[in-house]
């Protein structure tokens, strides 16, 4: 099992930043790669931003430029940072890992963390 401990969000103004943690703790599992989702009132989950164990990335066409995915396996942590935040940026974070056990893997599994609410609004 995997747990998924979210923070940082807030209320910040348009243009402002801020940056999301996203800390996993378990035992006997590995983490091939861990992503951002947010959801907005009314709309579906969306892929923010995702890195995998190997320093890959992928970004939603809507936040290139402007947010900035990074991990640090040693601590199992990700972190997001939002820069130029827009108020259609508003939504709850979540954190999210794909892992297998480290014994047998014949699939990876979703992890959730509980989400964090970022608000832009002047």
């Amino acid at each position: 099992q995997v747990q998924l401990v979210e923070s940082g969000g807030g209320l910040v103004q348009p243009g402002g930043s801020l940056r999301l943690s996203c800390a996993a703790s378990g035992s006997s599992f590995s983490i091939a790669a861990m992503g951002w989702y947010r959801q907005a009132p009314g709309k579906q989950r969306e892929l923010v931003a995702e890195i995998t164990s190997s320093a890959i990335t992928n970004y939603d066409d809507s936040v290139k430029g402007r947010f900035t995915i990074s991990r640090d396996n040693a601590k199992n942590t990700a972190y997001l940072q939002m820069n130029s935040l827009k108020p259609e940026d508003t939504a709850v974070y979540y954190c999210n890992a794909q892992a297998c056990s480290n014994y047998v893997c014949p699939r990876l599994y979703d992890y959730w963390g509980q989400g964090t609410q970022v608000t832009v609004s002047s």
